[in-house]
């Protein structure tokens, strides 16, 4: 059971194969075709790290605080970011190049990095796995009771979990695009400039079974959530 919700938790908030990934940390890396997105990349990092930190320890959740930031090298993989833990439980937030390379402006790092990292705070990966799981339950159980076959339970609580996961899955990017909108305000960014990344990509709403919201929804919660703030603009 816990290795069948592991890969469904895995195919919902990591959009990239590991086996694609490999990884360096931000210090080290380079990118002779864009040097100057490189410094502000460090730049971001470092400023969205410390606030996320400090995000995260005042959640007192009890969970590791201290962000690694690194950056995919294949130059193959598609334009992504996305947050994980590694072995140790440290959160781990990864950029593709060509992630980076799409931002226009330092806000728009801030702000994807920014929403990333909160997933993390807002524990989305652990709970995630407890949604997951009830619901795998729940649904092997009704398979046992009508008598099915160890494959067809084991089938059921495959989709259970899967439904698990669709249900709160869309409200999760609200509530990381929400506090994403705090951290990158807080490390100096504008998560209103930042947010203008929305207007590029192609919207989830044309997308049965969509894992992210609307476009128009996610902007929405980040102008809401600017406006307490005091940032109009």
């Amino acid at each position: 059971m816990r290795r069948l919700i592991l890969l469904v938790i895995a195919l919902f908030l990591a959009a990239c194969s590991a086996e694609t990934l490999r990884e360096q940390s931000v210090a080290e890396w380079e990118a002779s075709d864009a040097p100057v997105t490189v410094v502000t990349f460090r730049e971001v990092s470092r400023a969205i790290g410390d606030e996320a930190r400090a995000q995260c320890l005042r959640a007192s959740r009890g969970q590791n605080c201290d962000f690694r930031i690194l950056v995919d090298l294949n130059p193959k993989a598609p334009a992504n970011a996305f947050q994980t833990l590694d072995d140790k439980k440290q959160p781990v937030i990864i950029f593709t190049r060509s992630m980076i390379q799409s931002a226009q402006n330092a806000d728009e790092l801030a702000f994807v990095m920014g929403h990333e990292a909160a997933h993390h705070v807002l524990s989305h990966i652990a709970r995630q796995s407890e949604n997951a799981s009830a619901s795998a339950a729940k649904f092997g159980d009704l398979a046992r009771l009508r008598g099915g076959s160890d494959a067809e339970i084991e089938q059921a609580q495959k989709l259970g979990a899967k439904v698990g996961v669709q249900a709160y899955v869309q409200a999760f990017e609200l509530e990381a695009d929400q506090l994403g909108t705090i951290i990158t305000y807080n490390a100096g960014y504008n998560p209103l400039v930042g947010a203008k990344y929305f207007d590029r990509i192609p919207d989830p709403a044309d997308k049965f079974l969509s894992t992210h919201p609307p476009n128009a929804q996610r902007v929405q919660i980040v102008q809401e959530t600017a406006r307490q703030l005091g940032l109009t603009q």
